[in-house]
């Protein structure tokens, strides 16, 4: 598999844990101590940095830091909107999406 994919496959999974241990505890723990859900949220990113480190060190074998990070970025919005909409229901607004193809035009420059 080349780099760029094994990169891109373990972001993905990195994005649905970090998404999940940032903002799902304001939906299910909104009313319970902040200390539980540093808790909570700690418990999901420790197998978010499980992921996350070896998806930049087998990236970084063939593209540098600059376009990880942009790649990271891009893919954390594009996981972030429908998670927003389906998980904490959140409106899909035009912002949204134009966000994302400046996102996309980043990843252009960084990577060509």
């Amino acid at each position: 598999m080349p780099v760029l994919a094994k990169t891109i496959l373990l972001l993905c999974i990195s994005n649905s844990f970090m998404l999940t241990a940032w903002y799902l505890h304001l939906k299910f723990l909104g009313n319970r101590p902040w200390f539980i859900a540093v808790l909570f949220s700690w418990s999901i990113a420790f197998f978010e940095y499980c992921v996350h480190i070896p998806a930049n060190r087998i990236g970084h074998t063939g593209y540098s830091v600059p376009q990880l990070q942009i790649l990271q970025v891009g893919m954390s919005l594009l996981f972030f909107i429908p998670f927003g909409y389906f998980v904490l229901g959140l409106p899909i607004k035009l912002d949204y999406l134009i966000a994302s193809l400046l996102i996309v035009a980043a990843a252009y420059f960084v990577f060509r």
